[in-house]
């Protein structure tokens, strides 16, 4: 295959972003004949359709989807690079994009990738957020730098990386004050039968509390189960169910939802892994935050930290 005309998967590109040939013609400041045009000849040189019909309404096929995501990386990259050109980011700043598994704590999340952002030569940071195997497709192919995760990378994935623990942490059990009151008397037993806020059967910290539970023969009336860990805890606030979380960021949740500690489960541990593509840590920011979590954040005697303003959630 020739190389690539640009402009061609520029016009496709633009088509997607905007949801049409005629709006795509607007922003571009051409006629839709033209984009018409030279879309086809990027199928001809693609060998497939890049477009089908759903009604009135073009949508992209396999092909043209498959397209779309790397010309969003082309792009996107050189509107990023102009913007480099133009003194938006400061020349020799390191970069680091690092993908965060969705059940991974936002708090935590802050937590480990603060000491990127500090210190005489601080990263710029991009994060991406989604499912655990989507983002380590994506750091497969070089996307990320790094993902952050609450499970180890498995052997029969397929996909060539490496778990780096960066600490565990036991899990605590938080409710509203009136909640929690009620349920801390012959804690963990007080927990059957109360009501609770999981995480979804996805999570890997869903099946570890599934677990706990059994062992201690309690029986939770499930409320609501969300992906969302900032989301639970906003339920929580209001008093509806009881939501466990990592005791390292206990100071920032009782501190920023109103609610308080029922009780700890010394038997009941969360792990933390940073994936990367090297068996043996190199890259600098991988470096920066694993050293930084397993000496800070998971020591078990570590001090809540002091901030001058509010983590997010």
């Amino acid at each position: 295959m020739r190389h690539l005309n640009y402009n061609h998967l520029l016009y496709f590109w633009t088509t997607v972003r905007e949801g049409g040939i005629a709006r795509a013609a607007e922003v571009l400041h051409i006629t839709p004949q033209t984009i018409s045009g030279q879309i086809k000849l990027l199928e001809q040189q693609l060998q497939g359709a890049l477009f089908e019909k759903q009604g009135r309404r073009l949508v992209p096929t396999e092909l043209g989807k498959v397209a779309y995501d790397y010309a969003e990386d082309i792009f996107t990259r050189g509107l990023e690079l102009a913007s480099v050109l133009r003194g938006a980011v400061p020349r020799g700043r390191r970069s680091v994009t690092v993908g965060v598994s969705d059940v991974v704590p936002k708090l935590i999340t802050w937590r480990v990738l603060a000491p990127l952002l500090q210190g005489e030569d601080p990263f710029r940071l991009v994060c991406h957020e989604g499912p655990t195997d989507t983002l380590l497709a994506e750091l497969a192919t070089h996307r990320l730098d790094l993902v952050l995760s609450t499970s180890p990378v498995h052997a029969e994935s397929g996909i060539r990386a490496f778990s780096h623990s960066l600490g565990e942490s036991p899990l605590q059990f938080f409710a509203s004050r009136t909640l929690a009151n009620r349920l801390r008397k012959d804690f963990p037993r007080s927990l059957d039968r109360a009501p609770f806020l999981l995480p979804t059967e996805r999570s890997a910290n869903r099946r570890a509390l599934d677990e706990w539970f059994g062992r201690h023969d309690i029986t939770p009336a499930i409320v609501a189960e969300f992906d969302d860990t900032a989301l639970t805890k906003t339920f929580a606030q209001q008093g509806v169910g009881v939501f466990a979380a990592p005791s390292a960021i206990e100071h920032e949740i009782t501190a920023q939802f109103d609610v308080v500690v029922v009780g700890r489960a010394d038997d009941l541990a969360t792990r933390f892994y940073a994936i990367s593509t090297e068996r043996r840590i190199r890259h600098p920011a991988v470096v920066a935050i694993t050293e930084s979590a397993r000496n800070d954040l998971f020591r078990p005697d570590a001090p809540a930290p002091r901030r001058s303003g509010r983590a997010p959630a």
